[in-house]
């Protein structure tokens, strides 16, 4: 029972933050990064270069969750901990992934 609990939480999950990086990757406006920010087509020197990284950036993301997915069908216990590290060590690695990103295309 505990493995199906896990999969419903996790494949939404996991689904969730790919859409993101689609989303961000398809967009043709410059995608932001932070709630209730945004980002000027003016600030931006190439948007779909820009969006394809953050595209990238977040599918990158999503990956913590999918193997976590995958691994909780196996062992829920190993996968809540990959998931648990994983997503809050991952947070300094999206902000900073976001500020390179963000330096590298801003005129």
């Amino acid at each position: 029972m505990e493995r199906i609990v896990w999969l419903i939480i996790m494949i939404p999950l996991s689904v969730f933050f790919t859409g993101i990086g689609i989303f961000a990757w398809k967009r043709e406006k410059p995608m932001w990064f932070w709630s209730g920010s945004e980002v000027s087509e003016r600030e931006i020197s190439d948007v779909p270069a820009y969006n394809r990284a953050n595209g990238i950036m977040w599918i990158v993301y999503s990956l913590i969750f999918w193997v976590s997915t995958v691994l909780g069908l196996f062992q829920v216990g190993a996968a809540g901990l990959v998931v648990g590290i994983g997503s809050v060590a991952g947070l300094p690695f999206l902000i900073i992934a976001y500020n390179r990103i963000y330096n590298r295309y801003k005129k």
